[in-house]
């Protein structure tokens, strides 16, 4: 008698399972989908999009998978928030789950930049001052904090801990200048007296060790991008919250120049130059300073020649003081001020050729300044998909995931933002939430990147538990920010909510103007506007008391994580499109444009639907969240590019009808109340 064969085993659905059974969660399909799928690029070696909803599970959905990958794997975040999160409960947790599996390597390791870490050369020797002469603490308050971070740091290393920012004493961004240093301020592990001790290369050491490494965008693109060694080898990528990659990308790349920087480097140099060239440089200085100034603010299509004249003579000042540094002594102690002042001036050498080079694949542009601070030259390029592809995907397998990855209700936009052409997609016939089938492969020409879109859906009921609202009788938004009719409307709202609202504004002034509104017609209720206190301290407040309402801009759209009660209204002041004069983002449309595209819908629209996305998704957090998205601007249902928005946000039920929305808000508070 024949007997059936025993079902083939699973590896990942097996390791799934033990994983989500001791953590005391439940099986979600789109996690099984998501797991497998992400196995499966790792094996096939082609990239994936995977979009996962908000409730997914998606962190163990790559991290069970990469768990079980043979070689090395990154696994990149773009926020401090869920790197912590990854760091200090899901790994540990999953790691507890997991450790008895016979031949599993769970060995893990964080890696930042060595900023982010203590250097224990600068706290025990100290920190060279303008004249490049060694100082330890200054006097007052500053000095009084950076000792209690010097006292942390030693503990530190003593106890063998980690020396990363994140785990020492509260401070300002100055106050940790005072005991951290840059890459390029660094004198080396083999140099330096405390080499052996060194924070930053202990973390380096123990991602040697690991099979996992969990990082960032920025160090993710110093690392593939520029071609600075900064993490071991590896084999494949998970970039989570991949929606943010380009623009975390673009924020890598991007330098800045300012005649006081320039100065600076210029003083630290004269005890290091025998010759002119420090006072040179000097000089260069007050030449861009004055070119600077001089200079209208924004994008400049043409360099003013005065400009252009001024950044070659920093360039090449810069680089005449850089070779008047006399070859260090091997045989030497080294010296902490000689290296820090040749790095400032390579930095400014770096960056002043960079600018004055003109190239058509950076952008120039010259900010506004304020009373405090001068205005200063930044240069970023114009599009990072091209290095992106030859540097990254071109040699790593590479998984990107988030929650709004499908913008416009399709994954083209954000591939073609990382480098992934719509040609190369693999899966074109299949259905986006389809698993791996068996659709014939696509011939490919020779240097293609080929990739699959999965969108493995969202636990939440989006039509049951949220509506969008689109309020098509107020008129379009103008310059001049909220008119009355908006505010008379965002009141309203308000009030049949009884608060319990997120307001998402695209401008400081819109938000502050919104509260002080809202809290003259609405007195009972506690309004909340960003800049009123630190985030924490207000999304505290905010969570603990319902009848609160609180109003910002960006730091609001993304990561503000409120489930439950607290959040049933989330208002959206208009679309945010990018401003017309962000030199970056209208450098890029009219780039599209002039290839052929419309500049307008790959730039201005692709930013507004991930933004739209990002806000909308603020409302619902878990699967008992009820609640209302109002959109504030009309052109969402009436402007032709209305559909492509629309599509990008969650699919809740639609209504322009604000009786409607009042009526089913009134619902909900009575509910809650109940």
């Amino acid at each position: 008698m024949s007997s059936d064969p025993a079902p083939e085993a699973n590896p990942v659905r097996e390791l799934l399972a033990t994983a989500v059974a001791a953590l005391g969660g439940q099986e979600r399909d789109g996690q099984v989908v998501m797991a497998e799928a992400v196995a499966g690029a790792f094996a096939d070696r082609e990239h994936l999009l995977v979009q996962a909803g908000t409730g997914t599970g998606k962190s163990l959905g790559y991290l069970v998978p990469a768990l079980l990958h043979d070689k090395r794997v990154v696994i990149a975040t773009a926020t401090l928030a869920l790197q912590h999160q990854l760091v200090e409960r899901d790994l540990p947790r999953l790691m507890k789950a997991v450790g008895t599996t016979p031949g599993l390597d769970t060995t893990y390791a964080v890696l930042k930049g060595r900023s982010n870490y203590a250097c224990l050369h600068r706290i025990r020797e100290g920190a060279p001052d303008e004249q490049g002469e060694l100082i330890q603490v200054p006097e007052g308050s500053m000095g009084a904090k950076v000792l209690e971070l010097r006292k942390w740091a030693e503990k530190a290393s003593k106890d063998k801990d980690t020396g990363e920012r994140d785990e020492a004493p509260r401070h300002t961004d100055k106050e940790w200048r005072q005991v951290s240093v840059s890459a390029r301020e660094c004198l080396s592990a083999s140099k330096c007296a405390y080499g052996e001790e060194c924070f930053a290369e202990r973390a380096k050491e123990k991602a040697q060790r690991s099979h996992l490494i969990i990082t960032n965008h920025s160090l993710l693109a110093i690392d593939a991008i520029e071609g600075i060694a900064m993490i071991p080898d590896y084999d494949a990528v998970v970039i989570d919250e991949a929606h943010e990659l380009a623009a975390r990308v673009t924020q890598a790349a991007t330098d800045e120049l300012w005649a006081a920087e320039i100065d600076r480097a210029a003083r630290r140099s004269v005890r290091h130059v025998e010759g002119n060239e420090a006072d040179d440089l000097s000089d260069a200085a007050d030449a861009l300073r004055a070119a600077v100034a001089d200079a209208s603010p924004g994008r400049f299509e043409r360099v003013p020649e005065e400009l252009a004249d001024a950044l070659a003579l920093v360039r090449d000042a810069a680089r005449a003081c850089v070779s008047a540094f006399p070859k260090a002594d091997s045989g030497s102690e080294p010296d902490p001020a000689f290296t820090q002042a040749k790095g400032m001036v390579q930095e400014v050498f770096a960056t002043a050729e960079r600018m004055a080079a003109g190239s058509e694949a950076d952008v120039l542009w010259r900010t506004e300044g304020t009373d405090r601070i001068p205005p200063t030259l930044c240069v970023a390029p114009l599009q990072v998909w091209g290095p992106m592809r030859d540097k990254l995907l071109a040699d790593n397998t590479v998984v990107l995931t988030s929650a709004t990855l499908m913008l416009g209700g399709d994954f083209d936009s954000v591939a073609t933002s990382v480098g992934l052409k719509p040609s190369e997609r693999s899966d074109p016939l299949r259905s986006s939430s389809s698993s791996r089938g068996t659709s014939e492969r696509i011939e490919m020409p020779q240097d293609a990147q080929p990739w699959r879109g999965l969108d493995v859906g969202s636990p939440f009921d989006y039509p049951r538990q949220g509506i969008l609202y689109v309020a098509r009788h107020l008129p379009a938004p103008g310059r001049d920010g909220l008119g009355q009719a908006q505010l008379d409307e965002i009141t309203e709202l308000v009030d049949a909510a009884e608060g319990r609202t997120l307001g998402l504004f695209s401008s400081r002034r819109a938000a502050e103007a919104a509260a002080e509104h809202v809290r003259t017609a609405l007195p009972h209720l506690t309004t909340l506007a960003q800049g009123e206190a630190q985030l924490p301290e207000l999304a505290r407040q905010f969570v603990e008391d319902p009848h609160t309402c609180l109003f910002g801009t960006l730091g609001l759209w993304q990561g503000l994580d409120v489930p439950g009660d607290t959040c049933q209204l989330v208002i959206i002041d208009r679309i945010p499109f990018p401003r017309p004069d962000d030199p970056l983002m209208s450098a890029r449309a009219k780039a599209a444009d002039k290839a052929g595209g419309n500049g307008f819908m790959q730039v201005s629209a692709t930013h507004a639907a991930l933004l739209l996305a990002q806000g909308s998704g603020r409302l619902i957090r878990t699967t008992t969240d009820r609640g209302v998205v109002a959109v504030l601007d009309p052109r969402l249902v009436t402007a032709r590019y209305g559909s492509f928005l629309k599509a990008s946000l969650p699919p809740m039920w639609t209504t322009t009808d604000p009786a409607i929305v009042r009526k089913a808000l009134a619902r909900l508070n009575s509910t809650s109340k109940g």
